[in-house]
C-alpha cells in the first residue's frame, strides 16, 4: 500500500527507492521484442549521478531544466534529479512545433535543456540567438560538441562529483507545465511540490494501488495527467509501468499485461469502434452472439444498480464471458482490474460498452492547473455520465453567473492542488483566482443532488446561434466522434442559423467501406467528394446525434482529407482541436455551407 506521508516529490521518490529497491519500475521494449526493466535501485543510482551532473553544470535552486522527449526512464531520472537540486522541471513534447519549444525555453529562462536526439538539438540551436539564458544542451541519443554533452557524459560527471539531494519546501516550485491552448501562446502553469504531492496522496486514497500493480504508460508525462498519475503515483507505491505509445499500444498490451490502465476517452472510443467494426465484418452468428452478450451485460448492470439479478442472467454472463469477453480482455493483457479515464468526458455509451466487456472505467476530471485530478468516480461511488465527486481535500463550487442555463455554471476549484499561478502572467492570475482562493477553470458544469459533477463544455467555446440559443460544441463533437468513420471534427455555428461541422474522415475505414460497396477508392479526395460518401457521412452524423437537442444538431458538413495532428498544428500536444487554426484553414468552406 502507499506511504502517503510525504509533502514533496524528493521525499516521495526517496522513500520508494529505499522501500522497493528490488522492484521493477520502468520497462522498455528492445528491438528484438524482449522487455528490459529498470529497478527502483537502478533508477535511484541514475538519479544520484544525474543530480551531480546537473550540479556540475551549475544548476541550483530555482534554475529551470527543460526537456524535449517522449516518456523514457531518462525523463523520470532527469525530473527527480532536478527536484533534488530544488530546481524546476520544464517538460515539452517531441510533437510540439520548434517555435513553441523556443517560446517556452525563452519564457521560463531555462539554463539547461535535455533533447531526445541530434535533430532536436539542431532545431533548438536555430533559436539560440533568442535564448540568452540557455547554457547547456544535453542529448539523450546523439553526439556531443560545442556546449552540448551526451546523457552518458552527464551521468559520468555526476558519478565523479556527487551532490546530496535537498528537501524542498512544499510551497517550492517543482515544475512549469506549459498548456498548449487552442489559441495564443502556451501558458506556464506553476505547480509546487505540495500541489503535486497532495494530488498523489489523494489519488492513492481513492484508488488503492500496490507494488504488484502495473500500468502501460502512453500518456505523455509532459502533460499533468500522465505525469502525476502514470509517473509520480506509480513511483509512490512501488508499482511498475511498461513504456509504450499510442501507436504501439495494441502490440504492447499483451506483453506488458497491465493491471491498471490510465487513459483518455480517445483510446476507449477506439476499443468501442474497433470491436464493433470487427463484429460487423464477421457478421452472422458471431455478431449475433456478441450483440446478445452486450445486451445481457447491460441488463445485468441495470439490475445490479437496484441490488438485483436473476439466475438466467448470471448463467448467460458466465457463458458470454467465457466465449466473448475473456478474449477481448486477453488482447488487453488479461490482467486488467480497472481503467481510469481523464482529460475529457467519455460518452455514456462507450463507458457502458467497456464495462460490459468486463473492464470498469472510472471517469475523473481535472486540469493541469489542479495538478491535475479534481473529481473521480470510485468503486463504491460511481455514476455513469458524471466525472465523480471531489477527491479528498478538494472542494468544487459552481458559479452560475456565467451561464444562462439553470444549475449550470463555471467550475471553481479549491484545494492544496490548485496552482501557484501562471508564470509571467499577472493579469491572467487576477482573472482566474477568486477572492477566497478558488481557481476558475473555464469549464461549464453542474453538480447533482448526490454531489456528482457533470461537465458541460468550455465557457470560451460556447456561442449563440441566430435564434439566441446557446451552444457548447464539445459534447456534440464527442458524439460525432463515436462514428467509426469519423477521425476528428469541429462544430461551428456562431451567430449562424444552425450548426455545421468540419469532419475529418477515418481514411482506412472509409476506403474499406468504399471497396466493400464497389466504389473506386484509389483517389481519396475524389472518394470524399462522391455522393455515396456524403450519404454515408450524412447517416453517421444523424445516427450519432439522436440524443442531441434539435437546435444543436449539425445540419450540414464539409469533409476534409488531411489528418489533424500536433505536427501540422491542427491539434495541441494533448490532442485538442485548435479552433482558431481550423477556422483559418477551413473557414471559407464552412461559411459556404450557409450559402447553399
Amino acid at each position: 500500500m502507499a506511504d502517503s506521508d510525504f509533502s514533496d516529490l524528493v521525499d516521495l521518490y526517496t522513500r520508494s527507492v529505499e522501500r522497493f529497491a528490488g522492484n521493477p519500475l520502468f520497462g522498455e521494449r528492445n528491438d528484438d521484442g524482449t522487455w528490459l526493466w529498470m529497478t527502483y535501485a537502478e533508477m535511484g543510482a541514475a538519479v544520484d549521478r544525474a543530480r551531480g551532473g546537473l550540479a556540475s553544470l551549475g544548476v541550483g535552486s530555482g534554475d529551470r531544466v527543460a526537456i524535449v522527449s517522449d516518456n523514457r526512464p531518462q525523463w523520470a531520472v532527469g525530473a527527480y534529479a532536478t527536484y533534488g537540486l530544488n530546481a524546476v522541471w520544464v517538460p515539452m513534447y517531441e510533437a510540439q512545433q520548434p517555435n513553441e519549444w523556443a517560446y517556452i525555453l525563452g519564457d521560463c529562462g531555462a539554463r539547461v535543456v535535455v533533447v531526445v536526439d541530434d535533430a532536436a538539438r539542431a532545431l533548438v540551436d536555430e533559436h539560440r540567438g533568442d535564448l540568452p539564458h540557455l547554457e547547456h544542451i544535453i542529448v539523450l541519443f546523439g553526439e556531443a560538441g560545442g556546449d552540448a554533452i551526451t546523457w552518458d557524459e552527464l551521468l559520468a560527471m555526476g558519478a565523479s562529483a556527487p551532490v546530496a539531494a535537498v528537501s524542498p519546501d512544499e510551497k517550492q516550485l517543482a515544475g512549469l507545465i506549459y498548456t498548449s491552448g487552442t489559441t495564443g501562446n502556451p501558458k506556464g502553469v506553476m505547480l509546487s511540490h505540495g500541489n503535486i504531492a497532495s494530488n498523489v496522496s489523494a489519488v492513492n486514497e481513492v484508488f488503492p494501488i500496490d507494488p504488484e500493480d502495473r500500468s502501460a504508460s502512453f500518456l505523455p508525462w509532459a502533460h499533468s495527467f500522465g505525469q502525476t498519475i502514470e509517473l509520480h503515483t506509480v513511483v509512490s507505491v512501488g508499482a511498475s509501468t511498461g513504456l509504450t505509445s499510442a501507436k504501439t499500444l495494441t502490440r504492447d498490451l499483451p506483453e506488458i499485461q497491465p493491471t491498471i490502465l490510465i487513459s483518455v476517452p480517445t483510446m476507449f472510443n477506439r476499443i468501442h469502434d474497433g470491436l464493433n467494426k470487427m463484429m460487423e465484418d464477421k457478421g452472422g452468428a458471431t455478431k449475433r452472439i456478441f450483440d446478445a452478450a452486450i445486451r445481457n451485460e447491460r441488463r445485468r448492470e441495470e439490475l445490479a444498480k437496484r441490488g438485483k439479478t436473476t439466475r438466467f442472467i448470471e448463467t448467460q454472463h458466465r457463458m458470454f464471458d467465457r466465449l466473448v469477453f475473456s478474449k477481448v480482455r486477453h488482447g488487453l493483457g488479461g490482467r486488467l482490474k480497472y481503467a481510469f479515464s481523464g482529460g475529457a468526458a467519455i460518452s455514456t455509451e462507450v463507458a457502458e460498452f467497456i464495462s460490459a466487456v468486463g473492464i470498469t472505467v472510472y471517469e475523473g476530471y481535472g486540469l493541469t492547473e489542479t495538478a491535475p485530478v479534481v473529481t473521480a468516480n470510485v468503486r463504491r461511488a460511481r455514476k455513469l455520465g458524471s466525472v465523480g465527486r471531489p477527491i479528498p481535500g478538494v472542494t468544487v463550487k459552481i458559479d452560475t453567473g456565467v451561464s444562462p442555463e439553470e444549475g449550470i455554471g463555471e467550475i471553481v476549484v479549491y484545494g492544496p492542488n490548485v496552482l501557484l499561478g501562471y508564470y509571467n502572467l499577472p493579469e491572467e492570475n487576477e482573472r482566474v483566482f477568486t477572492a477566497d482562493g478558488g481557481f476558475r477553470t473555464g469549464d461549464l458544469g453542474s453538480i447533482d443532488e448526490d454531489g456528482y459533477l457533470f461537465i458541460r463544455g468550455r465557457i470560451k467555446e460556447q456561442y449563440k446561434l441566430e435564434n439566441g440559443k446557446y451552444v457548447v460544441p464539445s459534447p456534440i463533437e464527442e458524439k460525432l466522434n463515436l462514428s467509426g468513420y469519423i477521425a476528428a471534427n469541429m462544430v461551428y455555428g456562431d451567430q449562424r442559423p444552425y450548426n455545421v461541422a468540419l469532419i475529418v474522415a477515418d481514411e482506412l475505414a472509409v476506403r474499406k467501406w468504399a471497396e466493400e460497396n464497389g466504389l473506386d477508392a484509389s483517389e481519396y479526395q475524389a472518394l470524399l467528394e462522391s455522393p455515396e460518401m456524403h450519404e454515408l457521412m450524412r447517416r453517421e452524423v444523424d445516427r450519432t446525434q439522436e440524443s442531441v437537442k434539435g437546435y444543436e444538431r449539425v445540419r450540414d458538413f464539409v469533409l476534409a482529407s488531411d489528418e489533424w495532428t500536433p505536427e501540422n498544428g491542427m491539434l495541441t500536444p494533448s490532442l485538442k482541436v485548435k479552433r482558431r487554426t481550423v477556422l483559418e484553414r477551413y473557414g471559407e468552406r464552412l461559411d459556404a455551407l450557409y450559402d447553399d
